[in-house]
């Protein structure tokens, strides 16, 4: 409570401007300021700077503004602009050759937006409501499951074409656009499966918030693959690890999730924790950062990131176990931003699928841009969103290919939704899904149905 006090505090106002931008809770940090020498490298990476060609909607650009916050220039209204257009996709992480840390920059400075910042009220209500339910699966199976009967029976169609559709405000169509087709009942993942033949490893696996609402087939199969491989797989009881809130500045929010999750992995005793979703791995990864000033959690914090692993790097490192059968199909495999410039991981999950015989992987043009999904991006911020979507979705038609794979969820929801605005479709898998398919000897009309 002294905290917050201190804080309101220093919340001093004149029009829409804070002074000063920042407080001294967690500012962007100086010396990370300082490593960047302003080459340019990353303006043709990041996405911003492709679409609107505005040097404060580059990487280089915000991080002039932070150096101004932190000077003591106001927290402004363009000035929080130019923050909330980032996608935090680290593209700009993975072009710079002065390894500028801007992922923890950008966080440090959108904690400080949301915790100083008045938003309007109608900003404020959207964001409220996407965190008051999408990190809590049991609030988003209550809220989606009147949805089963509005894609039960092309409700969304209907209001399409009678242009009903566009009488809703911008962000709320964005967010009907890309609901994922909802499963009936699921495939639970149970707290403990045993390991096929030979005990190789005994592992935890993130169940996740969005993912276990809208993609528990992702999380059977990722526990099929890890048990066929020698693996003991726990999910013990868990939620929310914290992504979307640490993305988005709600610091607090993020630090609890956090704590949560490790408590609960902790408990479990398990030797990695395994992750099938981008963005929550390479949060799980940063936790150590994220709680570096809890003296509780900071040293359990930094020892829990060293043992999560994405599933695709975990399974690369642990080698192949069971058999993998053909599946004749062209696929084009997209990098998830989280995963590849985040994590740096890209070279492994093509590694996982080009061991199955008959599967051949083509790359897509401009595979470093960011498809626009990004967390709640392409629900706060859809103009920006669904431009970039289109980018992608025509990069992925360009390669022929008969389905697309990637690994995460957003990604698959965003470039779905891009797709079916230009009047295509298909067939769409996270690479988990596709070993699964190929370990359990299914056809290739499994994934192409």
């Amino acid at each position: 409570m002294a905290e917050k006090a201190a804080v309101e505090a220093g919340k001093r106002r004149a029009g829409k401007q804070v002074f000063p931008a920042f407080d001294d809770h967690n500012p962007p940090e100086q010396e990370l300021i300082d490593d960047c020498v302003h080459c340019g490298f990353c303006l043709p990476t990041c996405p911003t700077y492709v679409l609107f060609g505005e040097e404060m909607d580059s990487p280089r650009g915000r991080i002039y503004l932070m150096e101004q916050g932190r000077q003591g220039e106001p927290l402004s209204d363009s000035m929080v602009r130019h923050f909330d257009l980032c996608l935090g996709c680290m593209a700009c992480v993975t072009a710079c050759p002065s390894g500028v840390q801007y992922d923890k920059l950008i966080e440090s400075t959108r904690q400080q937006v949301e915790r100083r910042y008045e938003r309007s009220p109608e900003d404020r209500w959207f964001r409220e409501m996407i965190f008051a339910l999408f990190p809590y699966p049991e609030r988003l199976r209550v809220a989606t499951a009147p949805l089963k009967l509005y894609q039960r029976f092309n409700i969304g169609e209907v209001l399409r074409k009678s242009g009903a559709l566009n009488l809703l405000p911008r962000r709320l169509r964005a967010m009907e656009a890309l609901m994922p087709e909802l499963p009936d009942g699921g495939e639970e993942v149970p707290g403990f499966t045993p390991a096929r033949g030979q005990i190789r490893r005994r592992v935890g696996v993130l169940t996740g918030c969005v993912q276990r609402v809208f993609f528990p087939h992702v999380n059977a199969a990722t526990v099929r693959v890890l048990a066929a491989d020698g693996c003991e797989v726990l999910a013990p009881e868990q939620g929310c690890c914290g992504a979307l809130s640490m993305h988005a500045g709600r610091e607090e929010e993020a630090r609890r999730f956090a704590r949560r999750t490790i408590d609960a992995f902790e408990a479990a005793g398990v030797e990695n924790v395994v992750v099938n979703a981008a963005g929550c791995g390479s949060t799980m990864k940063e936790y150590g950062y994220l709680l570096r000033d809890d003296p509780e959690y900071a040293e359990r914090a930094k020892e829990f990131s060293a043992r999560v692993r994405d599933a695709s790097e975990f399974l690369n490192e642990l080698g192949p176990a069971a058999e993998r059968h053909p599946l004749p199909v062209v696929a084009a495999y997209h990098d998830a931003c989280h995963l590849a410039h985040a994590q740096g991981i890209r070279r492994q999950p093509r590694e996982e699928l080009r061991r199955i015989p008959g599967l051949k992987i083509r790359e897509i043009r401009e595979a470093e841009i960011c498809c626009g999904s990004a967390g709640i991006y392409n629900m706060v911020e859809p103009a920006a969103a669904e431009e970039l979507g289109r980018r992608k979705a025509e990069h992925v038609l360009e390669t022929g290919a008969q389905m697309l794979v990637t690994a995460n969820p957003g990604c698959l929801l965003q470039i779905r939704a891009s797709l079916q605005r230009m009047g295509e479709k298909m067939p769409m898998a996270h690479p988990m899904q596709v070993l699964d398919a190929s370990i359990r000897g299914e056809p290739v009309t499994a994934l192409l149905g």
